[in-house]
This record gives C-alpha cells, sequence and structure tokens, in this order.
C-alpha cells in the first residue's frame, strides 16, 4: 500500500539538505521564512513527463535533477547567486513511492551540489507528473543583475561551454547507435540531459566582467538570441562555425552540418549567451575560466532587428527553437 501524503512528504523532507542562513523556518510550516538582504531574481519553470523528459528513459532521480537545474540556470543567466528553491511535484495516483522519493532525492542532490535551500512546496495528485520549482536568486554584492535587454551595436557574442550536447543525448535515449562514438563522449552527452549543470558561477563571473546582456540557452540558441535580439532592439549575427560543440555531437547527427542544426535549434544545453563590450572580452574570459568553463566569441550585435544564423559554407539557418504551445521547432521570427 503506497504510503499517505504526509508521511511522504516527511520522508521527502528527510532527503533535503539542511537550509541555509537565510531561512528561518523552513518546510513543515504553512509557509517558509526567509530574510533576504538583497534584490531578488524569481523564476518559476516547470518540467512534464512526456514534454521535457521521459520517465522510464530518464529515471525518476535525472528527472529531479534536471527540473531543479533548469530552474537555477534561469538565475545563472541573471548573473544571480543562489538561494532557495520550492519544489511542487504533481504525481499520478500509481506512481510507485519509490519513484517519488527518487524525484526527492535528484532535487536533493543538486541543491547540495548548488548550495540550494529546498525551503518548502507541495505534493499534489496529478493525471501526469510534473515537477515546478519557483527558484530565488539575489543580486550579488559588487555586481548587477543582468537582463536580456542590454545588447548594444559593436557588442560581441559570447557562449560558455559547448552546444548541440543535450540535443544529441535525446537521440541516445530515443535509442540512436552511432557508429564510432567513444564511450566517455556517450556518458559526457547523457548528462546533458540525467545531470545538467547550471552555470551560476560563470553567469556572476561575466555579470561582474560587464555582459550588458545574456540569456540562459534553454530553447535552442537560434531562439534564445531572438529573444535578446528583441529585447534589446538590435540585430545578432552569429557565425555558426565558430560555435563549439559538444564532443560526441557530430556521430550521433551525422556530420557536422547536423551537428551544427542540433547546437542551433536544440536547446537545453544550459550554457549562457551574451553580449559584452569587446574591450572586457578578456577579463570575461579569465573570470569565467575561473569559474571552470570557456567563453567563445560567436559573433556581434548590430543595428536592425532579428537574428542571422550564417552557416561555414555560406547560407543561413532559420532561427528555430523548442515552442511550449507547438510542442516541437518552429520559427521563432
Amino acid at each position: 500500500m503506497p504510503a499517505g501524503e504526509f508521511d511522504l512528504i516527511a520522508a521527502i523532507n528527510e532527503r533535503l539538505p539542511p537550509p541555509g542562513p537565510r531561512v528561518k523556518l523552513a518546510s513543515g510550516d504553512d509557509a517558509a521564512v526567509v530574510e533576504p538582504r538583497a534584490a531578488s531574481a524569481i523564476t518559476v519553470d516547470a518540467v512534464v513527463d512526456g514534454v521535457h523528459f521521459n520517465l522510464d528513459s530518464f529515471g525518476a532521480r535525472s528527472a529531479g535533477r534536471k527540473a531543479l537545474a533548469a530552474a537555477l540556470s534561469d538565475l545563472a543567466a541573471m548573473g544571480a547567486s543562489q538561494g532557495e528553491a520550492y519544489a511542487v511535484v504533481g504525481a499520478p495516483a500509481d506512481l510507485a513511492d519509490d519513484e517519488l522519493l527518487a524525484i526527492a532525492d535528484g532535487l536533493a542532490e543538486v541543491a547540495e551540489r548548488e548550495s540550494v535551500s529546498i525551503a518548502g512546496g507541495d505534493l499534489v495528485s496529478s493525471p501526469v507528473l510534473i515537477i515546478s520549482i519557483t527558484g530565488i536568486g539575489y543580486e550579488p554584492g559588487g555586481a548587477r543583475l543582468v537582463t536580456r535587454a542590454g545588447a548594444r551595436p559593436r557588442d560581441v557574442l559570447l557562449v560558455t561551454g559547448d552546444l548541440g550536447g543535450a540535443a544529441a543525448a535525446l537521440e541516445l535515449l530515443d535509442g540512436a547507435e552511432p557508429a564510432g562514438l567513444p564511450a566517455d563522449q556517450r556518458d559526457s552527452l547523457l548528462a546533458r540531459q540525467l545531470n545538467p549543470r547550471p552555470r551560476l558561477r560563470e553567469g556572476r563571473a561575466v555579470a561582474a566582467a560587464g555582459a550588458r546582456a545574456m540569456i540562459d540557452i534553454s530553447d535552442g540558441l537560434g531562439a534564445d538570441a531572438a529573444h535578446i535580439a528583441e529585447a534589446s532592439e538590435c540585430r545578432l549575427e552569429i557565425d555558426l562555425g565558430k560555435v563549439p560543440l559538444a564532443p560526441g555531437t557530430e556521430a550521433v547527427a551525422g556530420g557536422h552540418r547536423g551537428a551544427l542544426e542540433l547546437a542551433a535549434a536544440g536547446g537545453e544545453d544550459y550554457e549562457l549567451l551574451l553580449a559584452l563590450p569587446r574591450e572586457k572580452l578578456e577579463e570575461a574570459t579569465r573570470a569565467v575560466a575561473e569559474a571552470g568553463s570557456k567563453l567563445t566569441e560567436i559573433g556581434y550585435a548590430t543595428e536592425g532587428h532579428g537574428v542571422a544564423l550564417r552557416l561555414p559554407e555560406g547560407g543561413e539557418l532559420e532561427a528555430r527553437g523548442f515552442d511550449q504551445r507547438r510542442g516541437s521547432l518552429s520559427g521563432s521570427g
């Protein structure tokens, strides 16, 4: 017989790391009590079984990891310091208690790794598994929160890390078996879906170094670049030949052109795309390296509107990405 709601909540709370110093009253009362000392950045993000993950292939623990990491990636894109998170799990009646506890283990794993307090949440019945996270971050000392709206003509465009890995991982999870893919590259690609890492330290580093606009690459490079272009009222010119590809992506995609398409439209890499004055490039590159990642220049901002994704051999790709309403890749304008 499955455990009752309150027994499950108690078991879940036992799995969570202890709250941080801002949390004066954590989960267990009608509301959490938090005492912030800086401007707050607040995000709400949800993942749904069959849309953002497949429970059968992901496993419950990985679903929990992905849910919290995706929300924290939004805070990274603001250059915020992570603080608290609140988790709502909507679970079908036939989902086993062990699966719910594994989701809690995944949330706890990311919370502990990223120094986040899970200060509360809710467990409700739902026809499909959904994990919704409210993430709270704070303006770090000595820097300011970064929006999408600050890019200016002649700014350089940069990305952290490598792109295309998360989209390639979906191909592997769907049963693709590319010839010649080394085991370590396969594992690294799968981790982009099963254990993504939000670029929190990198986001704070580039914010302090002078980033003018920033976004996390969750819907695809083309679609997310279009968000910056629209908010900043400028045009972004991106050279896809300069985009750093995750090792193994070409093997999964069947070649370089296919890998570029995955990088441009696949999404869920949770890397950061940012606009920066060129005179700040050396400082930002050094700061990101100290944070454990890398920055790659992929283009520039100019007068106009929209996004150009230029192919190495000439021509362009349409700026596309994942559309939550259409459930597939779609043009982003």
